[in-house]
């Protein structure tokens, strides 16, 4: 039996996120219900070249981890941190190691390298800007909504 293809977006591209940094973007995705939600992720590039993502939201109080500096990790970037509360977490597994939601762990999104691109796979994201009945080109719309922060 054969399964449903997965969902696969481009985010940005892989030269775009230096190694041991990091991009945060906002998404909107489609819930259960059918409307569209703010959906922020956070998407890391390893000191070994690998790329993770995650949803850019602590879990102690949901918010973003880069809320005030801007900044995604602790002075040694030896682990990605919350900006309001000072937790420390694993960068390849996303879990609590310090901070108010010790053990606890970020939310982890699909992630695939697909011809030079970073991909979210298999989530529903809104694709298409509702059309702008005051813009000269009503045709014009754009494929995904990403806004990188």
């Amino acid at each position: 039996m054969a399964s449903a293809p997965v969902e696969v977006f481009a985010v940005c591209s892989a030269n775009a996120i230096e190694r041991s940094g990091a991009r945060s973007f906002s998404l909107s995705r489609i819930d259960e219900s059918g409307e569209a939600r703010p959906f922020p992720i956070v998407v890391v590039r390893s000191h070994r070249d690998e790329y993770v993502g995650y949803v850019n939201s602590c879990p102690h109080s949901g918010v973003w981890l880069n809320i005030g500096s801007g900044d995604f990790f602790t002075a040694d970037r030896a682990f990605l941190r919350c900006g309001r509360h000072g937790a420390a977490f694993e960068i390849e597994s996303g879990l609590c190691i310090q901070g108010p939601c010790e053990g606890k762990s970020l939310q982890p999104i699909a992630l695939a390298v697909v011809d030079g691109e970073v991909c979210l796979c298999g989530v529903d994201l809104v694709e298409e800007a509702p059309p702008n009945p005051f813009a000269d080109d009503a045709e014009e719309t754009m494929d995904i909504m990403i806004h990188p922060e």
